[in-house]
């Protein structure tokens, strides 16, 4: 008797992941600077399921040092490869278009360049240096890479004067090799306190549906607190092509609340907690 093909189907997106197509005139504004001034965001770069709301009230993520990003996390949408360029103009161009945007709070991250001797610190610092200089009553998030130890490169991106330093765990430590293989669990939980030692306010964003369990959660949200982050937010991992880590689990809004309520109560200040949320959404709530 010829065995039976066991077809293997993936989890069905729940109806409280849908979201409303990108419209109105902020969003074409948005639309266009990005186009006119070739910047790139992780907003397109990422498909971020927020994309459509946040361009819809003016604001957007704007990813520095280029789109090419030379890691390869199983998680992520942004293109791998070697960069061709450094494009040393990038910081002129970012502050212009946030000059004209009139934000009030402006969000930077960036692909990782660990090609690059100072790992895009450079860039970074004058990104940061050239928008406070154009627009000086706007506050700045940058949530910036793993810097793979080099902490001459970290005090370099954070002496720039930003007023929130983020740098995103994305999992739970059982499963770093499965989903950020180039990156170290300890690492990034060092990185983050020596960035709240230089006197920042910190922050870190969780992926969440991926295979980890309750008490994995707990782990990292105690991690965090014993390492100084300010700002915790978690998110429902959404598998952004095929070739993607697949979705284990989509997780109910309840239980997103469930563990915003145990991370307050661990003493942990600020946590966003919801199956849209991600690490830059709302982010001027977070200063």
């Amino acid at each position: 008797m010829p065995e039976l093909e066991i077809i293997k189907t993936r989890p069905r997106k729940p109806d409280w992941l849908k979201v409303k197509i990108p419209i109105g005139e902020n969003y074409k504004k948005v639309r266009n600077l990005v186009d006119t001034y070739k910047l790139h965001t992780i907003c397109e770069s990422g498909n971020c399921p927020n994309m459509g709301e946040c361009w819809g009230e003016g604001t957007a993520t704007f990813m520095i040092l280029g789109n090419v990003c030379t890691r390869s996390c199983s998680f992520c949408a942004v293109a791998t490869g070697r960069p061709k360029f450094l494009d040393t103009d990038e910081p002129k161009r970012v502050a212009e278009a946030i000059k004209l945007m009139q934000v009030k709070h402006a969000v930077l991250t960036s692909v990782n360049r660990d090609e690059l001797p100072d790992k895009g610190a450079q860039i970074w610092y004058e990104t940061v240096r050239a928008i406070k200089e154009t627009s000086p009553n706007t506050t700045i998030e940058t949530l910036i890479p793993d810097v793979k130890g080099d902490w001459k490169a970290l005090e370099l991106i954070i002496s720039a004067g930003q007023e929130v330093v983020s740098h995103n765990m994305e999992t739970v430590k059982r499963l770093y090799r499965k989903v950020r293989p180039q990156a170290k669990y300890e690492r990034s939980l060092e990185q983050i306190l020596r960035t709240k030692e230089y006197g920042k306010r910190t922050k870190s964003g969780i992926m969440l549906g991926i295979g980890e369990t309750d008490e994995e959660v707990e782990e990292i949200m105690d991690d965090l607190h014993q390492h100084k982050c300010d700002v915790i937010t978690f998110g429902q991992y959404l598998q952004p092509t095929k070739m993607h880590l697949e979705v284990a689990e989509f997780i109910h809004p309840t239980k997103f609340a469930a563990i915003k309520e145990i991370g307050l109560a661990k003493g942990i200040p600020y946590i966003e907690s919801g199956p849209m949320v991600r690490s830059s959404y709302h982010a001027e709530r977070h200063i």
